[in-house]
């Protein structure tokens, strides 16, 4: 399929046809994330009445790699993986974002992952543009030393592109704080002296940050508490009810606080199957029995539902932390929730967006609620260049300020302009890159 491009008279932004997209001479991407991307952007351009060369700038990611990346496995036969890393913006200052190892790892779903981080960045007032990378692989088939020799090889790989003041990786699925430091290590040893700053989700005994690993799920607790206190919704903070899909570092994480903050988790799901009690989940218990058993299945004191059905459940928060793409038009009449925070990166399809703003469905975007990671590996990015270090709490707090800051700003803007959530932040995000863009104008 292909993208038609009209471009307006004057300054007014390009409209393109979003049922497809191969554009010109640009690259080929083969991925619905990707078109979901620029669709998003597109309709916020066009409310913006965005520059036409900006906005077809931003379309676009300004540097993509894609490598092989071989190793040698357990049983002495070597095999040739397929890794990306894709900058998308660099006018605010180096790129940011993840690398993920999962199979379904491609350059159209990297493309988006790292425009979805500019924005991000940019509405977190942090000083990034996007990125992203992974390695299409199936890391649980594979072995401590096979992931060691993945992560190392594909680093070499993307070694002339990365670096604390080009592009700062940092975890993402299937990737945690050993892989990153393999990364560092391997980053090291070719410039010969330790550099932290190359990434960021280490361990804190090389180089990481204190309150890291909880940093995602705390955040999308802590805006869905922000919420609530704002009444976005009518909800009543002492009998409030959750639900979360995906039960992972970020959905188990924000099941904690969520907890924590007295909202009653009801249902829980992970790869395996989903678990539900109305009257509430024992959060600290189940912690503790997925350390041991590997999965929420099984868990006493709860009944055992299909997966999908978590998503369906009628509480007063809903929050999808798994893969993108879960809510489209086929499931978005069913959800019941009066807040939809979204855990994962781009788990609500454009058409089921609309669905659920007809429905009165609250949605916080993943720009927002999910920004906590790329918040606190900001802080240790900044700890690292400084050679000076915070306590947990200090990581807190300003987790907490920027966080804040950020859904005011989004919340007021809905409240002056009737737009919903998303739209908001997708405004500030996009609105302070492209004045950027501006300001520095195009080279040559």
């Amino acid at each position: 399929m292909s993208v038609k491009v009209q471009f307006n008279s004057g300054q007014n932004t390009a409209s393109h046809n979003t049922e497809g997209w191969r554009h010109h001479s640009m690259y080929e991407y083969n991925d619905e994330s990707f078109m979901i991307a620029q669709r998003q952007l597109d309709e916020v351009a066009r409310r913006m009445n965005l520059d036409s060369g900006i906005h077809e700038r931003l379309r676009y990611p300004r540097k993509s790699l894609i490598v092989s990346v071989p190793i040698k496995l357990d049983n002495g036969q070597t095999k040739t993986f397929m890794g990306y890393r894709v900058q998308h913006d660099q006018t605010l200052g180096p790129t940011k974002g993840g690398i993920r190892f999962h199979h379904s790892v491609n350059l159209g779903e990297v493309s988006a992952l790292a425009m979805w981080m500019t924005w991000k960045c940019s509405l977190l007032n942090l000083p990034y543009g996007g990125a992203k990378g992974g390695v299409c692989c199936f890391p649980e088939e594979m072995s401590q030393g096979e992931m060691e020799r993945l992560a190392r090889r594909y680093t070499t790989e993307i070694l002339s592109i990365i670096g604390p003041e080009k592009d700062i990786p940092a975890p993402d699925m299937y990737t945690n704080e050993q892989t990153m430091a393999w990364i560092m290590d391997t980053y090291s040893n070719f410039v010969g002296f330790a550099v932290p700053g190359v990434v960021t989700g280490k361990p804190v005994s090389v180089g990481g940050t204190q309150g890291r690993v909880e940093a995602t799920g705390r955040g999308v607790a802590y805006i869905v508490k922000r919420a609530i206190e704002r009444q976005v919704r009518a909800i009543n903070p002492e009998t409030a009810t959750a639900a979360v899909q995906g039960f992972g570092n970020v959905g188990s994480i924000t099941a904690k606080y969520l907890h924590q903050q007295g909202i009653k988790v009801v249902g829980v799901s992970d790869v395996h199957g989903a678990i539900y009690n109305p009257a509430g989940l024992d959060i600290p218990s189940l912690l503790h029995f997925v350390r041991e058993q590997g999965t929420v299945v099984g868990f006493d004191n709860a009944q055992k539902i299909d997966g999908h059905e978590v998503l369906e459940l009628d509480v007063d928060v809903l929050v999808p932390a798994a893969l993108g793409n879960v809510i489209t038009a086929k499931n978005a009449d069913k959800i019941r929730c009066k807040i939809l925070a979204e855990g994962a990166n781009g788990p609500v399809s454009p058409e089921a967006d609309s669905i659920l703003r007809d429905k009165g469905v609250y949605v916080i975007p993943g720009i927002l609620a999910n920004a906590g990671g790329v918040v606190v590996s900001y802080f240790e990015w900044v700890q690292d260049i400084q050679h000076l270090f915070w306590s947990e709490q200090e990581v807190v707090d300003k987790l907490y300020y920027l966080m804040g800051r950020a859904f005011d700003d989004v919340y007021n803007l809905t409240q002056e302009q009737d737009m919903d959530p998303r739209t908001a932040a997708m405004v500030l995000g996009v609105g302070r890159v492209a004045a950027a863009k501006a300001l520095r104008g195009l080279y040559p």
